[in-house]
């Protein structure tokens, strides 16, 4: 199979660390894989094959006027339809809304492709302008097939958009995982006989980790040997800092920036918080439960509840709750028995979000698509969404 993979970039970040995984397992299987980003190379985060061609447009930069803005994407667009032609994958897969729209219109014409998209967040949580949202709602019909993280996402797109087709194919997660740089030990900041509550992600308000503060402060005095570490980095570690102060938890909150290791962290926890006020499908919470680590989550559109399943290897509280989300991280920080339990069933995770089993949904899909390609038939083809998972 010859496939091309077109999204913004490869920095940090959930879809880039899936769209990174996919990629490095169908080069081992022989495939002809191209990554192709808008973004320069020098951003790149996450490892790749030596196999794997990697191209950039380099054609990542903002505009600050509509025209600016109008001619850029001609550009993307055009210098996209030259790499379809010179590369001619047999399937072209973008991810993200606007690379959707950008393969959507470069993939015209150009026989002998099949373009797929997918979405991998949940659109009325993610607005991206009224331009892009009317093109997005007409140019999904020119795609093969649109994947979606979750049957919510999926059932979004089948209403909102003319998409003729779509799937439900939830992230892959890879373990163990590779282990990047910066590394950031965790006994360089954890005393052995600490027990860690753990969460990971950006630093920003849609994370909303102020809520994980303020309810981790409800209960620490009643649990002193415990310790909260917030993996990540982003523009709110100013008021975290400040917030930590306020509760006096400086010794015990810890944001020790972003680490390439994680996996050496889930190893280390006991416990993992989610509090996202809106997800796509969070890779850290699924790979959380991949490496044994229980967990509370904040049950937000969309995500958690594709992942955790409530009072088996974790627990779902409503979103922004701060006496509910506290309530049950303390009753599982309390209750060691109870964490053992869940932690037994929460390797189930490796398993069902196997990197194995999901691309063996890509691959049926793109069988499918290679087959009998709807933007050439005269109908709809309506394949109802399911719920994302095994």
């Amino acid at each position: 199979m010859n496939i091309l993979l077109f999204m913004n970039s490869l920095a940090g970040g959930g879809a880039e660390r899936a769209a990174a995984t996919l990629a490095n397992f169908w080069d081992a299987k022989g495939w002809d894989v191209v990554l192709l980003t808008l973004a320069p190379i020098d951003d790149d985060f996450y490892p790749l094959n030596p196999g794997i061609k990697r191209i950039s447009l380099d054609l990542a930069c903002d505009s600050d006027h509509v025209w600016t803005a109008l001619l850029q994407n001609i550009r993307r667009v055009s210098a996209l339809r030259r790499i379809l032609i010179a590369c001619r994958p047999r399937i072209a897969l973008a991810m993200m809304s606007t690379p959707n729209v950008l393969l959507a219109l470069a993939s015209l014409g150009v026989a002998g492709v099949s373009p797929l998209g997918s979405e991998r967040c949940y659109p009325p949580d993610a607005p991206i302008g009224r331009v892009w949202h009317c093109l997005r709602r007409i140019m999904y019909g020119r795609l093969s097939a649109v994947v979606a993280l979750t049957h919510e996402c999926a059932q979004w797109i089948g209403t909102h958009t003319g998409a003729r087709r779509v799937e439900v194919i939830p992230n892959a997660i890879a373990h163990p995982l590779p282990d990047n740089l910066p590394r950031i030990p965790p006994p360089s900041l954890c005393s052995p006989g600490r027990k860690v509550l753990l969460a990971v992600g950006r630093l920003d308000p849609v994370k909303n980790l102020g809520l994980l503060v303020r309810a981790f402060a409800q209960i620490a005095h009643r649990l002193p040997e415990w310790d909260l570490v917030i993996l990540g980095e982003g523009p709110q570690r100013p008021v975290l800092e400040a917030a930590i102060r306020s509760k006096l938890l400086t010794q015990r909150i810890l944001l020790p920036g972003i680490a390439g290791n994680v996996g050496d962290w889930y190893a280390r926890a006991s416990l993992f918080a989610l509090t996202s006020r809106s997800e796509g499908f969070p890779n850290v919470l699924a790979e959380a439960l991949a490496h044994g680590v229980p967990a509370v989550s904040v049950d937000c559109d969309t995500g958690p509840r594709d992942i955790v399943r409530h009072a088996i290897d974790g627990f779902l509280v409503p979103p922004d709750d701060c006496d509910a989300l506290a309530g049950a991280l303390e009753r599982v920080m309390q209750d060691k028995a109870l964490r053992t339990r869940l932690a037994r069933e929460a390797g189930d995770a490796a398993r069902r979000f196997s990197v194995d089993r999901i691309a063996a949904k890509w691959e049926s899909l793109f069988r499918q698509v290679c087959a009998y390609d709807p933007r050439k038939q005269g109908g709809r083809e309506a394949a109802p969404p399911g719920r994302a998972g095994p």
